[in-house]
């Protein structure tokens, strides 16, 4: 912000102040010749630029809105009006200068973005440390990065680091990196130096591209400025007119000049430029950002919304759903087995194992003589143990189908997830199921959407029609197309573009052509290619869907204070020019005037970077994260459920009530402490962030069921009979548990969506 006193308008306005004041003490010491000789000092320098100004503005075939203020100024001179003149100067110099201000506190987000660029890195040479232009590094480069410095190209880690990604993701917070984690450009150190394997260029890196598009974006005009100056070329013609009237109809020059003076259509050539900058840049702030002004007035009126699938409303990588094994098996040690052999391969399904099984905190053991079959598996020795892990067909080459691999394979279908098998000294020992699991924050999103306007939300997808007609159903969206070429969804964006402006969402190369061809194409940027990035008229820098909402919000209430600028303003100066017209405002009230309007204006423009936000508060980020921890640690014990009930019909009547008992245990140590834990700590935190007298009323009725239906099998146990029980009991058990199982896992993605949209309220 301190650029803006090396601003001409600056400079100006000081002279303009200076000669005022001065010229008005000489007046008063009665020098009225002096005052009169400097009183011209002001308005001169005022007029030349003025005079460059417009000449500019018609060199680019704009309309040439300085027009009406140079008018003003040479009509109050040749009228001998000089003091008038000078106050005109005045008033016109100290409104550039306020939106050189108003654009500089608009802009001040993106400008951060620019500033923050590195402009260099130290890479390791010849096993020294040494400087280099961050032109020089080149992938395969070791680089230090030391504490407070930026991240100069993307990367991963080689150790430990604290890593702030707030300018990237407007997210005012520090995170934990792990070694091998790969790393952006443009995060800064907020930890110890830590070293990094470079992965790309500089030039090819992720704060370089956003560099880029910021710089586009600053440079473009939206539709609403171009628009403003063609309301400004009319109110133009329509002020010189009302000006020659009051002239000829009165025989009084001096009104013509009040006419001018008053009419200088400063609310519309500042304030809609300075809205739209503020709506952008409050975006950036929040981790959106957009290119241009124009495509943040089409995210505004927009109501027809494009969806890919993978990576956009699903978290685009594998997770685990659940893990089938034997009945002398435990789910626990499966994992445990099947991610320590996962280390040892970079396949983004192993990735999804070791990062489960760390989530758990399960003590993964060293894999030796690994070796890897491209598609199909990966084999090795584990504690000792022969290990396999992969498809059913690899698997099966090793080890026998288990009873239970059947009817695994038949949900794997129906539910369109995917299963990791795994076989141990030739036993297939279990099965792990994976699944692209919708996004946290992706219901909330489409929800939100809705209100603010979207009345279409349609799914493009690549996925077979089973798979993608499941996500739509349970998202709800309008229509879904499957199995859709890059050509298919470039079709469908141009046909829905005939009925109105479309928006289209996606993070993938193949979905580059349809976001260039939408009316709004927007790139999740945290984790997509860099071609749809680049397609895109805007980019989620943080990977949150439900940003995308908030923008659009922005992006509406922007529109509104720039049109609300637009008529306000204008209609105080018409209303002032007919006031001049009578007679009944003289030019140098006028100008005073004029300048309250202008100030009016643009304070009203600023209104964009502040939005209203829902609530009252908001969930620490660590809170929330450990929250999801612990959900995380009760995964096992909610698998244990659902296996029981798998396994009962299979089972002798004194395992059923062995596992039942051993079950009743895990669940009163575990999930019910956890259940009480919430309604006594946890709600009353949430309470006051989300408002109302009990807003968590129903999750704590969950919490009720849970515990009625968990004492309903202890007792259930502890009374089944020594002999054989009949069948109806069984059947009993084995529907409470399938049905606790159901509660319990309803409840914790009801809850992890809860603290996922409070840690984001702030």
């Amino acid at each position: 912000m301190h650029d803006i006193f090396r601003s001409p308008n600056v400079f100006l306005l000081a002279v303009c102040a200076a000669a005022l004041a001065a010229g008005t003490g000489c007046w008063l010491a009665g020098s009225v010749d002096a005052a009169r000789l400097i009183w011209l000092m002001g308005p001169l320098p005022v007029l030349a630029a003025l005079v460059v100004s417009i000449a500019g503005a018609l060199r680019r075939r704009e309309a040439g809105v300085d027009i009406l203020a140079a008018l003003a100024i040479v009509f109050a001179l040749v009228l001998d009006e000089r003091l008038t003149a000078a106050v005109i100067a005045l008033m016109l110099a100290s409104g550039r200068a306020l939106e050189d201000y108003a654009r500089a506190r608009a802009r001040s987000e993106m400008t951060a973005l620019l500033s923050h660029a590195p402009r260099e890195a130290i890479r390791s040479d010849a096993g020294k440390w040494t400087p280099v232009a961050l032109d020089h590094v080149v992938p395969g480069d070791r680089l230090l990065v030391r504490h407070g410095e930026v991240v100069p190209v993307d990367g991963t880690l080689s150790g430990a680091a604290e890593l702030d990604e707030s300018t990237l993701t407007g997210e005012s917070r520090s995170r934990p990196c792990v070694s091998g984690e790969a790393v952006r450009s443009g995060a800064v150190n907020a930890g110890s130096p830590f070293e990094m394997i470079a992965s790309a260029t500089a030039a090819d890196s992720t704060f370089s591209a956003i560099v880029r598009m910021v710089e586009s974006a600053q440079r473009a005009r939206s539709p609403a400025a171009r628009l403003a100056d063609r309301y400004a070329l009319g109110f133009l013609a329509c002020t010189l007119l009302v000006a020659g009237a009051a002239w000829i109809a009165s025989g009084e020059a001096v009104r013509a000049l009040a006419v001018l003076v008053v009419a200088t259509p400063c609310p519309l050539i500042l304030a809609v430029p300075v809205a739209i900058v503020s709506g952008m840049s409050r975006c950036a702030r929040r981790g959106v950002l957009i290119k241009d002004g124009g495509a943040l007035e089409q995210l505004a009126v927009a109501r027809t919304l494009f969806f890919d699938k993978t990576g956009t409303l699903t978290a685009g990588h594998a997770r685990l759903v659940a893990i089938e094994t034997g009945p002398a098996d435990t789910p626990e040690r499966v994992l445990r087995v099947a991610a320590s052999l996962a280390q040892a391969s970079g396949h983004v399904i192993s990735d999804a194992l070791t990062c489960e099984a760390r989530a758990r905190e399960l003590a993964l053991s060293a894999p030796q003589d690994v070796r890897e079959t491209p598609g199909a598996g990966v084999m090795g020795t584990v504690d000792g143990r022969k290990v396999v892990i992969g498809s059913f067909a690899f698997v099966c080459a090793t080890a026998p189908a288990a009873a239970w691999s059947e009817r695994l394979l038949r949900r794997v279908a129906y539910e369109g997830t995917s299963a990791v098998f795994v076989g141990e000294d030739g036993v297939m020992t279990g099965a792990i199921q994976m699944a692209d699991r919708i996004r946290t924050d992706t219901p909330r999103a489409l929800r939100l959407l809705r209100r603010e306007g979207v009345t279409r939300i349609e799914m493009l997808t690549g996925d077979r029609a089973d798979v993608a007609e499941t996500v739509g159903a349970i998202l709800q969206v309008d229509a879904v197309h499957a199995g859709q070429t890059p050509a298919d969804k470039l079709r469908a964006i141009e046909e829905a573009r005939r009925t109105g402006p479309v928006m289209m969402v996606g993070d993938g190369v193949n979905d580059a052509p349809a976001l260039a061809t939408a009316d709004v194409g927007i790139a999740m940027g945290a984790q997509g290619a860099a071609a749809s990035s680049e397609a895109a008229d805007v980019v989620l820098l943080v990977d949150r869907l439900d940003r995308l909402a908030e923008a659009r919000r922005v992006a509406q209430r922007t529109r509104r204070i720039a049109i609300e600028s637009v008529y306000v303003g204008m209609g105080l100066s018409l209303a002032a020019m007919g006031f001049a017209a009578a007679g009944m405002l003289p030019p140098l009230a006028g100008a005073v005037l004029q300048e309250f309007i202008d100030v009016a204006a643009i304070a009203n423009a600023l209104r964009a970077l502040r939005v209203p936000r829902a609530g009252s508060g908001s969930l620490a980020p660590a809170a929330a994260a450990q929250l999801r921890r612990e959900h995380a640690r009760l995964e096992p014990v909610i698998e244990q459920i659902r296996q029981l009930a798998d396994d009962m019909p299979g089972l002798p009547a004194t395992a059923v009530k062995a596992r039942l008992g051993d079950l009743g245990d895990l669940l009163t140590q575990q999930l019910i402490p956890h259940e009480r834990n919430d309604d006594a700590q946890v709600y009353p935190q949430l309470a006051p962030l989300l408002g109302g007298d009990d807003p968590l009323a129903s999750m704590s009725t969950m919490h009720r069921e849970i515990i009625r239906v968990t004492r309903t099998l202890s007792h259930m146990a502890a009374d089944m009979p020594a002999g054989d029980p009949d069948t109806e009991w069984l059947q009993e058990i084995q529907r409470l548990l399938y049905g606790l199982h159901a509660i319990v896992r309803l409840h914790c993605e009801q809850e992890d969506e809860l603290f996922h949209a409070l840690a984001d309220s702030a």
